[in-house]
């Protein structure tokens, strides 16, 4: 999401800088969390390798050297990539081999990654080589880390990979720098990556067999761009339920859809959790006791369904998180090494179908989230459906506008998400002279979640906003202690204007707001 200056400056304030990060995460391959990464994202945290996987490390990298050294054709190890397989290397040029893979490979275009997913693509790569399956040094692995630890940020286009044999394009750029070449980000400048080195006290790495391919097969930028867009989901999810329960106080709406027993009879969990976070929000409320013998039946569906769509989003999350952190803890090389039964195994586990399907459907839900906030929005500025409240919550209804061009924009970036939902995995190109015939597009896929995510917070806060204005015409009535606190605190941050001014600012700070997750829990 594009941030002013200011914003910039007080999300950065919010970071720890390299000399005071706290904690240390120690990679084995297998044991990395969602909250995990959460922190490697942030750069909150140093990053080690386990004394366990150090060891596993060294016997598959001896493995490799053997193969290479050997009478017999190993792909990738002394043989060419792709249609190249079945070309044998020639010891003197092994070294070469590998670096020509980084650079040929090096092809992506377009804007670059931000400094959160590429610290994710280098922790995630490097968790997936320390597991001992990818006989590559652990000189190579540990020089990956001291790229995290000192916040050197590799230069990593977006645009480049089918997710095929992993996201090859941007991972080479990533491993560029590791051989003294590329770019990267080091104190918010972009310099060579032979000075990014050299700043932290660095030197290049010479590439020894199957070395470039290990660095460059899996789809960790696909997986850093999915695990940025699910942590900004989490905290969506929980900003729809207090926008929900404002929205629902600034509607005059009613509370029985929210009854427990309701949602007993159709055990979901995330339902549940809604109608919970629903009945916590609103308990004691004055307003909802004002209208409780009113003569309206029910609620319009975007109040009525909303612990039904907002708790099956909710569930989708559930299933995606788990997905992450099965392949934020995969060996995802090929070949895939095997030290102690001395074997060395050609398959696919760099194929990106697992991202790309949990991508596609985070999208797909995020879009059905701001679509119903979108619905409740426009019930609260629609005169016609706001029981009583001015059009647009304009103090002036026809000298003021009010929040009737927010309404539009929510209404437009619902539309964007829309296109955005169309699954990028039901795609496929062939490439590589026809031995890539099936790629998943993941990156694309995750790409999309990443921006829906993004629209996603800028929806709610519309919403957000609006419902703290309804709030407001509602006075001097009060909802519960819990909602007014949240109110209360909100308003801090999120201040009430009179009169018609520019949006944009506090639409974007709103967004903010749910994206660092600061005020938001229900």
């Amino acid at each position: 999401m594009a941030k002013s200056g200011n914003q910039r400056k007080k999300t950065a304030s919010r970071v720890q800088t390299v000399g005071e990060r706290k904690g240390k995460i120690r990679l084995d391959g297998h044991s990395l969390t969602l909250e995990d990464l959460r922190k490697i994202a942030r750069g909150s945290v140093t990053l080690t390798i386990a004394s366990s996987a150090a060891r596993e490390v060294r016997h598959s990298a001896q493995l490799v050297d053997r193969a290479a050294h050997g009478e017999d054709p190993r792909y990738g190890i002394n043989t060419g990539f792709g249609r190249f397989c079945n070309i044998r290397i020639s010891e003197k040029e092994l070294r070469k081999l590998q670096v020509n893979l980084i650079r040929s490979h090096a092809a992506g275009v377009g804007d670059p990654c931000a400094p959160e997913e590429v610290r994710l693509a280098i922790a995630l790569r490097a968790n997936a080589l320390v597991s001992g399956n990818s006989g590559i040094r652990i000189e190579v692995i540990q020089l990956l880390l001291d790229l995290y630890n000192h916040d050197v940020l590799p230069r990593i286009p977006r645009q480049g990979s089918v997710g095929a044999c992993g996201d090859l394009a941007p991972l080479s750029h990533l491993a560029l720098v590791l051989i003294g070449e590329g770019e990267a980000l080091v104190s918010g400048k972009w310099i060579s990556g032979k000075r990014a080195l050299a700043s932290a006290g660095l030197k290049p790495v010479r590439l020894e067999a199957k070395e470039g391919l290990s660095l460059i097969n899996g789809v960790q930028v696909s997986v850093a761009m999915l695990a940025r867009a699910c942590h900004l989901a989490e905290f969506l999810v929980d900003a729809a339920d207090l926008t929900l329960s404002m929205s629902l106080e600034g509607f005059l709406g009613s509370l029985q859809p929210f009854d427990a027993r309701i949602h007993e009879v159709r055990p979901h969990p995330g339902q549940a959790t809604v109608a919970e976070n629903i009945r916590r929000l609103l308990k004691g409320s004055k307003i909802l006791k004002s209208h409780e013998n009113c003569d309206r039946v029910q609620d319009p569906y975007s109040f009525r369904c909303a612990p039904q769509v907002h708790g099956s989003v909710r569930d989708a999350l559930e299933w995606i998180g788990q997905t992450i952190e099965r392949e934020a803890n995969s060996s995802t090389d090929n070949p895939l090494v095997f030290s102690h039964e001395g074997d060395i195994l050609s398959g696919g586990n760099f194929h990106g179908a697992p991202v790309a399907h949990a991508a596609d459907l985070l999208a797909i839900v995020l879009c059905d989230l701001a679509s119903i906030s979108e619905r409740r929005c426009e019930k609260l500025v629609n005169p016609d459906t706001s029981r009583g409240l001015p059009a647009f919550l304009s103090r002036e209804e026809g000298l003021q506008s009010g929040w009737m061009m927010a309404h539009v924009t929510a209404s437009a970036l619902v539309s964007r998400m829309k296109v955005l939902s169309h699954p990028a995995s039901v795609d496929s190109m062939v490439t590589s002279a026809g031995t890539e015939d099936h790629v998943s597009m993941s990156t694309h896929a995750s790409e999309k979640a990443l921006e829906c995510a993004h629209q996603t917070s800028r929806v709610v806060g519309i919403e957000l906003l609006v419902a703290m204005d309804a709030l407001d015409l509602r006075r001097p009535l009060k909802s519960g202690k819990r909602l007014e606190d949240r109110f209360k605190a909100l308003r801090e941050v999120l201040p009430g204007h009179d009169g018609d001014r520019v949006l944009s600012p506090e639409i974007e700070q709103a967004a903010q707001v749910i994206e660092e997750g600061l005020l938001i829990r229900p």
